[in-house]
């Protein structure tokens, strides 16, 4: 079977021992537009906040998105199906800055997995993927520590990403962003952090 994404340009490649190789894509907010719209609709994609949106909604937020030089969207596509949505952030140009003290070197990350196939649940799934993640967002000089901010009531998401190995941090709230065309609402998160020492890099 060919792959669909093979003439699409990648920023990072990795081929991780038993598991496959991941490429990761900027989103294109057109063409991805399906995927990414049955992958946000779905019950337990709740905490994306995205619930209830219809394609043409998801499509305008992650064009939006394109046009911004501190926040960008990513696919991660492994042997050439779609594995995972990524976010990246600046966490200055964010909301979590009025909740910690942001740090020079400091990436922030939002991350959505594929949905698991008929075969059920993924034995190492998501430490795969992390691995590419981070090997793609700290592969800057300037990059030593990425920031996730799960919801308080995601505990699965939370307890992979401590798993991986991220240090739990406090439980904040980010405030409400009510913006022309924009609006976010109030977000009670747990705040986690990877320093590049922890994993080698």
């Amino acid at each position: 079977m060919s792959d669909p994404y093979a003439a699409r340009p990648s920023v990072h490649e990795r081929s991780v021992d038993g598991f496959g190789t991941v490429r990761v894509l900027p989103l294109d907010a057109r063409a991805d537009a399906e995927v990414i719209h049955r992958w946000t609709s779905e019950e337990r994609a709740v905490f994306w906040g995205m619930n209830g949106l219809s394609r043409e909604e998801v499509t305008a937020i992650y064009a939006h998105m394109d046009t911004l030089d501190t926040h960008h969207a990513l696919l991660l596509v492994k042997d050439g199906e779609p594995a995972a949505l990524l976010q990246t952030y600046e966490p200055e140009a964010d909301r979590v800055s009025e909740c910690y003290e942001v740090r020079p070197g400091d990436i922030g990350i939002h991350l959505l997995l594929a949905p698991a196939g008929p075969a059920g649940p993924r034995t190492g799934w998501t430490s795969a993927l992390l691995d590419v993640i981070t090997s793609y967002v700290l592969s800057g000089p300037d990059r030593t520590r990425i920031v996730v901010d799960p919801d308080v009531r995601n505990g699965k998401a939370i307890a992979r990403f401590l798993r991986y190995g991220f240090t739990a941090g406090p439980s904040v709230v980010l405030p409400e962003v009510n913006l022309p065309g924009v609006h976010i609402p109030e977000k009670k998160a747990r705040l986690a952090f990877l320093t590049r020492e922890a994993i080698g890099e």
